[in-house]
């Protein structure tokens, strides 16, 4: 954990040096402990089947410009803690870690895009302490109960800066709630599919904007959980101002969406500000490519 071997995966992403980190061939990775990520790097799967398996996750704390793309998380757990490095020129103790797939803590300019992940003990991808800039794209979710966390804590009002766009994402079988669940920011929920829940797809508290634009949502049979939304800890006269939209979701099965705040007569964004979306009719076709890819070299994924 201190001196990772040149050639590994937690050597690379300690470099202090940008790199594009890719795989010479398919592998299973066991993670130890955390794998704590420096700014300005790329984890590149394409080319290799790779899982990161029955071990810690990731963390990205406090670092800039990351791309995770084309690898399976499955079967996450916590790591004890203890001496690990951080850095190419610092290491430190860490206690134990949650149990995350990915963790991001304190950091920006995030890219997670055809990911593939399974049951971890924690969140898949929690963001929190002033998290922002973040997109998780193409990526399929299946058995989990809380799968994303976007501010951990009703008294932390730093995460009112943070801004997050879902996009092309398949939420699929097995999964209860928190897709996401979110706090204080702004949320942009575009083109994904929702073929399962639980109890709920979208939740939050803290007065969130959360924008679902184009989503297809497919209630559970259980008539009592075919609400798409749920706000915790707030009274309906606390709610019914907080900006929560749905511009041109389908709605399968009986699911329904709970609106509130004000009417909006227009795109609250302008093209500029925000990706486009085709209405839900299309999310069939925008996520059949979910999760990782099978990618040949000299070949297009």
């Amino acid at each position: 954990m201190v001196n990772p071997v040149p050639g590994t995966l937690r050597h690379a992403v300690t470099r202090t040096a940008p790199l594009w980190i890719y795989f010479s061939h398919s592998m299973t990775i066991r993670l130890s402990q955390e794998l704590i990520v420096a700014s300005d790097k790329t984890i590149d799967g394409r080319g290799a089947d790779i899982y990161i398996m029955n071990g810690a996750g990731f963390t990205l704390q406090f670092v800039k410009n990351v791309i995770i793309h084309g690898i399976k998380i499955f079967d996450i757990n916590s790591g004890n803690g203890g001496l690990i490095r951080d850095s190419e020129t610092h290491y430190g103790q860490r206690t134990q870690s949650d149990g995350d797939g990915i963790s991001i803590f304190g950091s920006s300019y995030v890219w997670i895009d055809h990911v593939s992940m399974r049951n971890c003990k924690d969140g898949m991808i929690d963001a929190i302490m002033g998290s922002t800039a973040i997109t998780i794209s193409n990526c399929h979710f299946t058995d989990h109960n809380e799968v994303m966390l976007f501010g951990a804590s009703d008294s932390y009002d730093g995460d009112k800066l943070m801004q997050i766009t879902l996009l092309f994402n398949h939420f699929g079988k097995r999964l209860v709630q928190r897709m996401p669940r979110c706090r204080f920011g702004f949320f942009h929920v575009v083109n994904n599919d929702y073929t399962h829940w639980e109890m709920y797809a979208i939740g939050g508290s803290k007065h969130p904007t959360i924008i679902s634009e184009g989503n297809r949502f497919t209630a559970p049979n259980d008539n009592n959980a075919k609400e798409v939304t749920k706000r915790t800890y707030a009274t309906e006269q606390e709610w019914k101002n907080w900006q929560w939209r749905s511009i041109r979701d389908e709605l399968v099965n009986g699911a329904y969406f709970r609106e509130s705040g004000p009417v909006l007569k227009n795109r609250p964004f302008t093209k500029k500000d925000m990706v486009s979306s085709r209405p839900g009719s299309y999310v069939v076709r925008l996520s059949r490519y979910a999760g990782a890819l099978r990618c040949f070299e000299g070949k297009p994924c």
